[in-house]
Formats: C-alpha cells, sequence, structure tokens
C-alpha cells in the first residue's frame, strides 16, 4: 500500500472544496473571527474517492501502534465517521464523546465502548486552536482513559493550539497542514504569493 504523503491530501481537500482559501474576502467564524481560510472536513464523507485516501492515510499512520492502543475515539460531531471507518478497518473497538453529557437518560458523554483503563487514539477532522479538542481528552481521561495521541486530518498550525497540546502533554499528529495546503495553491496558481502571505500572516496572529 503506497502511503499517502500530506500534499496529496492538500490537494484533495481542495479539489473538494474542503478547505477553501479567500483572502480578499474573509470568512465568518463562530467566533466572529475574520479569517482568509475556511475549513469544512465533513465534504470528505460526501466524496467516496477522497474519503478512501483520507482513511488510508489515518489507517497507515495509526496501524503500527496496534498493540499499543485498544480504543479509536472520534469527537462529536465531524471526527465520529471517521473514527468509524478507521475502527472498521483496523478491528478496534469505538467510541465516540460528546461535547457534553446528555440532559436525559444515563447522562452519558461517552458513548460506545468502554474507556476506564484503555488506551486511546482520538480522531479529529480539525485542530483549530485546539480547545475543543483538549476538552474531549479531558473527558477521556476523567472516565480513566489513558490517551496515547490525538490524530487530526488538518490544523490551521496556531501556535495558541501548540501551547495547549504542549501544556497538557498530549501529542498531536495531523495528516496534513496549512504550510502544505498554501504551498499546493500557490503550485496550482491558486492564489499569488502575496495572498499567502496574507494568511500566513493571519494565522501567525493566533
Amino acid at each position: 500500500m503506497n502511503k499517502i504523503t500530506s500534499k496529496e491530501i492538500a490537494q484533495h481537500l481542495l479539489a473538494i472544496e474542503a478547505v477553501e482559501l479567500r483572502p480578499d474576502a474573509p470568512f465568518t467564524w463562530s467566533s466572529g473571527i475574520q479569517s482568509p481560510i475556511y475549513c469544512d472536513n465533513r465534504k470528505i464523507i460526501g466524496q467516496p474517492a477522497v474519503r478512501k485516501e483520507i482513511i488510508k492515510a489515518f489507517c497507515a499512520y495509526i496501524k503500527p501502534k496496534i498493540g499499543e492502543i485498544d480504543i479509536i475515539a472520534g469527537t462529536s460531531t465531524a471526527g465520529i465517521p471517521h473514527a468509524a471507518f478507521i475502527s472498521q478497518e483496523l478491528e478496534l473497538p469505538m467510541s465516540y464523546v460528546r461535547g457534553s453529557k446528555k440532559s436525559h437518560g444515563k447522562q452519558n458523554q461517552i458513548e460506545g465502548a468502554q474507556v476506564a483503563g484503555k488506551r486511546v487514539v482520538v480522531i479529529e477532522d480539525l485542530i483549530s486552536t485546539g480547545g475543543s479538542s483538549l476538552e474531549v481528552v479531558d473527558a477521556l481521561q476523567e472516565a480513566g482513559a489513558e490517551v496515547v495521541e490525538v490524530v487530526a486530518i488538518f490544523t490551521y498550525g496556531m501556535d495558541r493550539a501548540r501551547k495547549a497540546f504542549n501544556a497538557q502533554q498530549v501529542p498531536l499528529h495531523t495528516l496534513c497542514d496549512l504550510d502544505t495546503l498554501l504551498e499546493v495553491a500557490e503550485e496550482a496558481q491558486s492564489i499569488t504569493l502575496e495572498q499567502k502571505q496574507l494568511i500566513e500572516q493571519f494565522r501567525d496572529l493566533y
């Protein structure tokens, strides 16, 4: 099986517009931040060929760790389908973690395989500041799991996220990052050098 490179993943994300670069007409994030880039990796699950390549890349990275990990855990909601595909491919149990506990029934925050005493890899679609991913880590640790690593499709590469993961001593691996994506976009003449620099300046603010 050929290893899928970060550059190939960037090409896929741009081709299906899972990541859009719009430095001259910024997007508004839910936080109110005006951003020249927007990532919606949910589009991947609607593209079977690209989805297959992304899952192949996840599995190529995680497979050597089998024996050291017990459970694949998806973040709610965007990480759940990827975690399901990965756990199926690797024949590992799966869990997923809600943003908060249910207000009814058993009031569970973690569903699926029992994580207490287990070594878990968390699957995420996107890393921005890292806050929501680390909340999932907190929930798993409180439930008695050992979080081995967070593995995500894409990261904006914000310094805030790097510091947050380092502070919590949680390893992070991403299949693709902003620098690679910008390199691919510039090579394809989708953005100019000036636009690339504008996006980099935005990233460096955070």
